[in-house]
């Protein structure tokens, strides 16, 4: 019931009762849209997802990492069989984590109808030098990418792109690394109005927990374009031991890191 009342009351633009979990409250997320956060590699973080998908029973789920053209192949005939669906969205080209972690999620809720948020990695390019308003077109404005960040957000989101990067990129590129990022917020955020408008939703949505942040990732982009609908973050974070106490997330989990080889390692 704790729970329960917390998402009731957790749809402002910041956290007003943000707090760690445990998974078994997960079985309580109530919203119009839920922002279901993951490390993408971390098979822990998928079975979460798929906990949390089959207590909602949304009427759709919404994936960073399909493409509309993808969602669109995903039928009732392949969707139970892991093979089957895997290469009718030609997964392994992808370039995403083996999908024996994202299958159950499409299970789930074997009834949700499935979109895709990610745009053409062309496109994602562009943005790094034309901006992510140019690429969005018309519907910029409405999620926000007409406005420009306020200095102390832009100096923090291109220092965290540093980070992601291994602080072996030039520090001149990173103002284009955020515009492709504010593109793919509004691309997922477009997706789950999209999703609501068409199915009443719950809305369920398959992202980095760095799109699930509260401060600047699909919910302030919701916040924007359609201020009317509950958003619920939900982030995973992977610590050894706990993690920092504030996060910018409604609520979120810690994990173990899974075992992976060094990510920075490519830049050496």
């Amino acid at each position: 019931m704790r729970h329960a009342l917390i998402l009731t009351l957790c749809v402002c633009a910041a956290p007003v009762f943000a707090e760690q979990i445990q998974p078994d409250a997960l079985a309580d997320l109530r919203a119009d849209v839920v922002i279901l956060g993951e490390v993408h590699d971390n098979p822990v973080h998928h079975a979460h997802q798929a906990q949390a998908v089959a207590a909602l029973a949304p009427t759709a789920l919404v994936f960073e990492m399909l493409t509309p053209d993808q969602a669109a192949l995903v039928t009732e005939a392949n969707r139970g069989d892991a093979a089957a669906l895997a290469a009718a969205l030609d997964w392994e080209a992808s370039g995403w984590p083996d999908f024996a972690m994202y299958h159950p999620i499409f299970t789930a809720a074997p009834q949700a109808k499935v979109y895709g948020a990610a745009l053409p990695r062309d496109e994602v390019r562009r943005a790094v030098g034309e901006g992510a308003a140019a690429i969005l077109g018309s519907d910029a404005e409405r999620f926000g990418l007409t406005a420009p960040l306020p200095a102390a957000e832009q100096a923090e989101r291109e220092a965290e792109q540093m980070e992601a990067h291994c602080n072996a990129m030039p520090a001149d590129l990173m103002p284009g690394m955020v515009e492709a990022q504010r593109l793919r917020d509004a691309a997922l955020a477009r997706a789950a109005v999209q999703a609501m408008a068409e199915t009443g939703g719950p809305v369920a949505v398959i992202a980095g927990s760095g799109h699930a942040r509260r401060d600047w990732g699909i919910p302030a982009a919701l916040a924007v374009a359609a201020p009317e609908m509950s958003v619920l973050s939900v982030g995973q974070i992977e610590a050894e031991g706990a993690a920092e106490p504030d996060q910018p997330f409604d609520m979120w989990l810690v994990t173990e890191p899974t075992p992976r080889e060094d990510p920075c390692a490519a830049f050496n």
